[in-house]
């Protein structure tokens, strides 16, 4: 949660508006129906329900009033947008979690069913002291009470705290930031009021104006040791991002309940979320259905250089598609890879494919249009200086997904994907990539106004936004300075499935 002040900070470019851009609504990612809406907060499941709280101003469509906006899915694919749940008082709510008090340790549990607590940031605009709160609800996170201030530390910079159940000591465990002092300070509790301090974590990696939106989980090791198991931390950066402005890094290491150490010559070398500009402030869900052993979390689809500015109709903002996160070791160390979650693919519609397409330097038709749409292509790019997925929309402005093979890199450019709106938001944005075999796998999801990019199985993941200038999208490829082949295209319409 980016304070005021440095939101005054980072939109002091003017915008400059050379025409109407189009906004279409999202199909299949998601975005209230109206208004501001920036982090995902108080992500838990609970009683079949995925609960996605999120930043939101419900008094218009740039930041301000910050409170708990809600919405709740079965299949975290299709959600219905609820009332506010914790709206803004004395104090505005800023971000946090929720968790599901099994054994109701907090005592605020009603008729032998457990609460759900939120735990959150209460700011005070006078004073600008930044403390965590805890809001309970006894009726599935309709509607909270505000039980009150239950962690303060004097400080205008401590924020976003992440809650969960640490089993192995049998304690609440708390991740919050020092914001400006970059660090992640760790507190353990028994009964979610009364917090005591651990342990901190920081500077490490990529530092900025602040560190934000912390988060700690463990997964399995895949390609590690039988049985092997790792604690991931990841934190957000409010600025200094790998694509400019905010975005996120993690780190991988051990965690005894206490202290997060990181592995063994992990070094000061960032381990970045996303390459792109546009995914922030990414948290995980708490509480996942024990028969689903998945970790999933879920990213702010936009950049605090311009978020204020982007193209609003009538919201301003949207999320990621949730996402599985699993962890690699590899000959380079522990990576984490991303894919959309499974349930995506009844979205599917459509299907058509192609095989051995082989591009020169004039574009090649793909058989996919639309503004919804996902491919996965497969591709031979050789010594080409670079292959390229073409998004054109009807004024010509242009999107463009690039494979470099001697740069070993692949990228999102759109410097040219509408009009001019910030001088900020055009740009290149590059995810580091092992091209030497030649081959390169491109999972590409395609939703109106953003693309998120998988690149070989979701080792490396770019997140942009794009405002394109109007009418039809349409896809080609092409190549430059050499020779390549699409050995495999598959493509969707991604459009809202039937109920069952």
């Amino acid at each position: 949660m980016i304070v005021p002040m440095l939101m005054a900070a980072s939109t002091m470019l003017s915008p400059v508006a050379a025409e109407p851009v189009a906004n279409p609504r999202p199909t299949y990612h998601f975005a209230p129906a109206r208004n501001w809406m920036n982090d995902p907060n108080g992500l838990v499941h609970y009683d079949g329900e995925y609960h996605l709280f999120f930043q939101y101003n419900p008094h218009g469509d740039r930041w301000g009033h910050m409170s708990w906006g809600h919405a709740v899915s079965r299949d975290l694919t299709t959600w219905k947008e609820l009332p506010v749940a914790i709206p803004e008082t004395d104090v505005m709510a800023f971000s946090g979690n929720a968790v599901i008090d099994w054994n109701n340790t907090s005592g605020l549990g009603q008729n032998g069913r457990p609460p759900m607590i939120a735990i959150y940031t209460g700011f005070n605009p006078e004073t600008k002291n930044q403390s965590q709160f805890l809001a309970y609800s006894n009726d599935r996170g309709r509607t909270f009470t505000v039980h009150g201030k239950v962690l303060d530390i004097g400080s205008t910079e401590f924020r976003d705290p992440k809650v969960f159940w640490h089993a192995a000591t049998k304690r609440w465990v708390m991740a919050v930031v020092l914001a400006a002092e970059n660090r992640v300070s760790f507190y353990t509790s028994t009964n979610l009021k009364d917090w005591t301090h651990a342990s901190d974590f920081g500077p490490m990696g990529a530092r900025g104006k602040n560190w934000e939106c912390p988060d700690l989980f463990e997964l399995p090791v895949e390609g590690g040791r039988p049985g092997e198991k790792r604690w991931v931390l990841s934190v957000n950066l409010g600025d200094s991002g790998v694509a400019g402005g905010s975005g996120g890094q993690y780190f991988v290491g051990d965690f005894d309940g206490a202290r997060f150490t990181p592995v063994t010559n992990w070094g000061e070398a960032p381990r970045w979320m996303d390459w792109g500009a546009d995914f922030y402030a990414a948290v995980s869900w708490n509480d996942m259905p024990a028969k689903d052993p998945r970790r999933i979390w879920i990213g702010w689809a936009n950049n605090w250089d311009y978020a204020q500015d982007i193209p609003a109709d009538p919201a301003r903002g949207l999320m990621s598609v949730p996402r599985t996160v699993r962890l690699l070791k590899t000959a380079d160390g522990y990576r984490i890879a991303q894919a959309p979650v499974s349930e995506l693919e009844r979205w599917r519609t459509g299907h058509k494919t192609a095989q051995r397409i082989r591009l020169g330097e004039k574009p090649v038709a793909l058989p996919v249009t639309g503004g919804a749409v996902e491919l996965q292509v497969e591709m031979d790019v050789g010594a080409a200086e670079h292959a390229d997925l073409v998004l054109t929309d009807a004024k010509g402005y242009q999107t463009v997904i690039g494979v470099a093979p001697a740069a070993n890199e692949v990228f999102i450019d759109r410097s040219r994907s509408g009009p001019h709106f910030h001088d900020s938001f055009t740009g290149r944005h590059a995810a580091p990539v092992d091209l030497k075999s030649g081959k390169v796998k491109l999972r590409v999801l395609v939703d109106q106004s953003i693309i998120e990019l998988y690149v070989n199985d979701g080792t490396a993941t770019i997140t942009d936004r794009f405002f394109p200038g109007g009418g039809d999208l349409k896809w080609s490829a092409s190549v430059r300075g050499g020779a390549a082949t699409i050995r495999k295209l598959d493509a969707w319409t991604l459009a809202k499935p039937k109920a069952r």
